[in-house]
């Protein structure tokens, strides 16, 4: 029994330092990696697709090529069934490993958070150009590629921005636009496709 006890911890911590290695973050050289803005659609009249008892309601189509900044994986929870991951993205100069380089970054709680001694940009830039973004894949292939982002990375997301609701009141809205911060400034995306590039 002892015997089979040791080699428990011994797979449970083989897995942990696979994991960490599986995720570690890139370090790309200096220089913008995604420099165009997200690509949004709005639609007029959007399609309603069920998960579970959650629908979704899409608000526009979406396509975005950024840097990870930061993932945060979630396992337990209802909401988290729905979307296991969050990724902190940057676009234009907040893509820039020199840059980054001067901005602390941190996920938790289904935000993201960024602190700085001196701005190397414009504040009003690097709310504007990086979001904490919610990503609902469309299908098991789809959630076995975010599983392989790393931070560092830079990757081309598409599908939809959605609005996500339940019966009893419960909702969940997406952001529409790269402008807002805080509560609410977050985009729930549900994921139809993710490239991303080889480390």
């Amino acid at each position: 029994m002892r015997k089979l006890l040791i080699v428990a911890v011994l797979l449970l911590v083989l897995l942990g330092v696979f994991s960490r290695r599986h995720h570690a973050p890139l370090q790309p050289e200096p220089g913008v990696l995604a420099a165009e803005v997200p690509v949004q659609v709005d639609l007029d009249q959007g399609a309603q697709l069920q998960r579970g008892n959650t629908t979704l309601t899409t608000r526009a189509h979406f396509d975005i090529t950024a840097r990870v900044l930061s993932r945060k994986e979630y396992s337990s929870g209802a909401d988290a069934e729905l979307i296991p991951l969050d990724l902190a993205l940057g676009w234009g100069r907040m893509s820039d490993s020199a840059v980054l380089a001067k901005i602390d970054i941190s996920q938790s709680g289904r935000f993201y958070y960024w602190h700085v001694k001196a701005f190397p940009i414009p504040r009003r830039e690097i709310e504007t150009s990086s979001a904490n973004m919610h990503m609902i894949p469309a299908d098991a292939d789809v959630k076995r590629q975010l599983d392989q982002v790393r931070p560092g990375q830079l990757v081309h997301i598409e599908g939809f921005l959605v609005d996500a609701s339940r019966a009893g009141g419960w909702h969940w809205n997406t952001s529409l636009t790269r402008d807002d911060t805080g509560a609410g400034a977050c985009e729930l995306i549900y994921v139809e496709r993710v490239d991303a590039a080889a480390p």
